[in-house]
Formats: C-alpha cells, sequence, structure tokens
C-alpha cells in the first residue's frame, strides 16, 4: 500500500515542548523576504503592518503515491502537514472575516509547494525558506532527516511586526487551524 499524506495513522506519536520556541512571543518579525506561492515575495514584517497574520510552520508536504523518508511516521510531530494545510484551507473564510492573513511556511523549494497548493486548492500561500533565513533569524526549531533541515510544526499569531502568540508543539495538526482561531476569538 503506497503512502496517503491525507490522512494519519491512529498511533502518531505526539510530540512533547522542547521549549525551542519560548523565546518566540514578543520578538520582532525581521523583513525578510520569502518566495510565495502567489506572488513574487512576502515579506511577513511588512505584511503584519497591515493585518494580523497567522503563519503555520510545517516540516514538508507529501505526494499522493510518493513515499515519505524512512522513519518518517514514528518521527513526533513530522506527519500531518497535508491534513493541516486542508484544515486551515476549510477555514480560511473565517481567518478572512477576522481579518486574518494566512500563509504557511516551510523549508521545501517554491515548486514543490506550487505542486501542492495547487492539488490542494489552498486560498492562502505557501512561503519557501529554503535558505533557513527566516528560520536563523528567529530561530525556529528544526529537525533534521534524510539530509534535510525541516521546520518543527508551530503556529506563530503575528501584528504590527511582533510575534504575539505561539502555538507549540501543535498536535494533533489537523485541529491547528481550530486551535488558533479558538487564540484568536477569545
Amino acid at each position: 500500500m503506497r503512502h496517503d499524506p491525507t490522512t494519519l495513522p491512529a498511533d502518531l506519536p505526539r510530540p512533547t515542548d522542547d521549549g525551542a520556541a519560548a523565546h518566540l512571543v514578543g520578538m520582532p518579525v525581521p523583513s525578510c523576504p520569502l518566495p510565495s506561492t502567489s506572488t513574487d515575495v512576502v515579506d511577513l514584517f511588512s505584511s503584519s503592518q497591515q493585518s494580523r497574520l497567522v503563519v503555520f510552520a510545517y516540516p514538508r508536504t507529501g505526494r499522493p503515491g510518493v513515499d515519505p523518508p524512512f522513519g518518517w511516521d514514528a518521527i513526533p510531530g513530522a506527519r500531518g502537514c497535508t491534513p493541516e494545510a486542508c484544515a486551515f484551507r476549510d477555514v480560511s473564510e473565517q481567518f478572512r472575516a477576522l481579518g486574518v492573513e494566512v500563509y504557511g511556511l516551510s523549508t521545501q523549494e517554491t515548486v514543490d509547494q506550487r505542486e501542492a497548493a495547487a492539488r490542494l486548492r489552498l486560498p492562502y500561500p505557501l512561503l519557501s525558506d529554503a535558505g533557513l533565513e527566516l528560520t536563523t533569524l528567529l530561530r525556529l526549531p528544526t529537525f533534521t532527516v534524510a539530509g534535510m533541515t525541516l521546520l518543527r510544526r508551530l503556529t506563530m499569531v503575528v501584528r504590527e511586526g511582533r510575534i504575539e502568540h505561539v502555538l507549540y508543539p501543535v498536535f494533533p495538526p489537523d485541529q491547528a487551524a481550530t486551535d488558533v482561531l479558538a487564540v484568536l476569538t477569545r
């Protein structure tokens, strides 16, 4: 049986809070233009001056019929990028009604992100930090597998150039969008 990135296994390992995102709340978001699936580049600092942002960082989206790296399902927090992206897609109107822009962020190349955005019909941009510029500037939590440096799953709420809230670790990934909506509507 081939890997199906749209489903989550019942025994998905739960990530633990290792404190790797504790420094983010209150941090300024640097001006760091990133390639986007919807425009040439997006600068989160500039975008956050116009509206509140939700930026969900994820390791990588899979492709139907293509196996993930060996041991992927056993890495806490690795599996679930496609269900997470689809969860944000499915409630995108609720974010829009709150005046919130949504962005996905990974270290995948834009060409891979464009494939996922088109296949999954995502109404929001995916941003590529393949060069690890923003990851380094913000000291975002990462892990390495199969020679790839990938982001650990987290969600940041950004307003006026500052990170005002962080959800980390995110679990289960398919509930990430509703979890951040709950934060935004408190």
